[in-house]
């Protein structure tokens, strides 16, 4: 999904529109929904959704990590616990930051249609 439309122009060639994707097809909703959002508006927007990924990574490393035992960085030691969650919390910035796994695209979605929405 595009997060904005972009006009591409190559040399000579006259500005063309990219329409915004949504689950593979052409999303006129959303495209206007852009239409009525400010930039500034926008890159919050995607900023808060990949945050909220963010924090929904940390909660599944989180869960994946905790019934681990044994030695070294995910053995069972009084700091291993400490170690572990900042680890996990920087995993789930990187992996969000990367791309993720397409949550905060339909947060992004949803939070541009909404602030549409609401401004007329």
């Amino acid at each position: 999904m595009q997060s904005s439309l972009v006009s591409s122009t190559t040399g000579s060639m006259p500005a063309k529109a990219v329409m915004p994707m949504f689950n593979g097809r052409v999303d006129p909703q959303f495209a206007e929904a852009l239409s009525k959002v400010s930039p500034q508006a926008q890159a919050k927007a995607k900023a808060t959704a990949t945050d909220f990924e963010a924090m929904f990574l940390n909660s599944m490393f989180s869960q994946m990590t905790s019934g681990i035992k044994g030695d070294g960085p995910f053995g069972d030691t009084p700091g291993t616990g400490v170690w572990r969650s900042m680890l996990t919390d920087e995993y789930s910035k990187s992996f969000a930051k990367a791309g993720g796994v397409g949550i905060s695209n339909d947060v992004f979605r949803t939070l541009i249609l909404q602030q549409a929405n609401r401004a007329g």
